[in-house]
């Protein structure tokens, strides 16, 4: 089985968190491809910016952290692009109350689903709508 991975469990491996350490062995031993949506890499991106402007990283190490990002996302998963369908079943996800879903964790649903991957994320909101939903997920 392949896993995808929501930006919550990239962000830890590019810069020291609480979660960093669980993060990385997770992508250190995962024997299985890597999935990585292109919609992750503008979140990743997104996250490492907030941190810049919130003065927790600095501009260099800001450019730093998306280098190695960038390095290791070429090296070692496989990308994914987003489809018209997984938009579609993203609003589809949203529009399920009980799931208490955004439109982004949505989309991450979608395209996991699509890809017949287990997701991989920190986000415990995101981690119980993918179980009610019936996707594997995992949580380092």
């Amino acid at each position: 089985m392949s896993f995808y991975l929501d930006a919550s469990v990239v962000v830890p491996t590019l810069v020291l968190q609480a979660s960093s350490l669980a993060a990385s062995g997770f992508l250190r031993s995962a024997a299985d491809a890597l999935l990585l949506a292109d919609f992750t890499e503008g979140e990743v991106a997104s996250a490492v910016s907030r941190l810049v402007r919130m003065r927790e990283l600095t501009q260099s190490q800001g450019v730093a952290a998306l280098a190695d990002f960038d390095r290791w996302r070429l090296a070692e998963t496989t990308p994914l692009e987003i489809e018209p369908a997984d938009i579609q079943d993203a609003i589809r996800l949203v529009r399920r109350f009980e799931l208490m879903l955004r439109t982004p964790d949505a989309l991450h649903l979608a395209i996991a689903a699509r890809s017949s991957a287990a997701l991989v994320t920190l986000d415990d909101r995101l981690a119980t709508a993918a179980q009610a939903i019936g996707l594997p997920v995992h949580t380092p």
